[in-house]
């Protein structure tokens, strides 16, 4: 398991009531998860319209179970923006 900081902005941020917090997980699926179950209620709608980066890198269509994190990694969660 890698040990790896979410952080959240936006929508993400406000539902999750922190800007970032700590998770042991192997693949973005696995920290998905740990994070709806710490945040059972409105954040885990918001993940439902997000995008991910991990350590800078956008996820795209990749499936979530197939990418892998990097101890000491970041993984981004971004809601949709308006405006540009």
């Amino acid at each position: 398991m890698a040990k790896v900081t979410v952080r959240y902005w936006a929508a993400a941020k406000s539902a999750a009531g922190v800007a970032e917090e700590p998770y042991d997980a192997a693949t973005l699926a696995d920290a998905l998860a740990s994070v709806r179950a710490r945040h059972p209620g409105e954040l885990a709608r918001v993940l439902q319209r997000c995008s991910f980066l991990i350590d800078g890198h956008p996820v795209g269509t990749r499936e979530h179970e197939t990418v892998r994190l990097a101890d000491g990694g970041t993984v981004e969660v971004l809601p949709p923006f308006a405006g540009g």
